[in-house]
């Protein structure tokens, strides 16, 4: 893994977010997105060389409507940049990790992601990302 590529934070009202993101960082967030496979709304906002990605549910069955629901307002992951997502999809299958998606899906911000069970990453969501390349 190279970096933490960003860190995830579940929130009930994305408008409301960013202006508190917004006077937090000093910063405007610089891109909005929705994920409508996944039920999201996003906006990034970025910290020097760190990112920071508020995620807002689009109905109630989506897997941040069910977060929110069972942990209220918070982080809901870490991200890690990878080169190969599927070599390290299959690097962490043979270390023993349960991988909830192992073929990449299409995620916000032009990256392939996977996501780790939180229960083998003692309880944190792991999302490995790696940048869509143009052909």
């Amino acid at each position: 893994m190279e970096k933490i590529e960003h860190i995830g934070i579940a929130v009930k009202n994305l408008k409301e977010a960013n202006v508190l993101f917004e006077k937090l960082l000093g910063v405007p967030h610089y891109k909005m997105e929705e994920v409508a496979s996944e039920g999201v709304k996003t906006s990034f906002f970025k910290s020097g060389p760190n990112k920071v990605e508020l995620l807002e549910a689009t109905n109630e069955d989506s897997p941040i409507a069910k977060f929110l629901e069972k942990k209220g307002e918070g982080v809901h992951h870490i991200a890690f940049a990878v080169d190969d997502i599927v070599s390290e999809i299959n690097r962490l299958k043979e270390e023993g990790f349960t991988v909830l998606n192992e073929i990449p899906k299409k995620g916000a911000d032009n990256k392939l992601v996977a996501f780790l069970h939180p229960k083998g990453t003692n309880g944190v969501l792991v999302e490995l990302c790696q940048e869509i390349k143009a052909m």
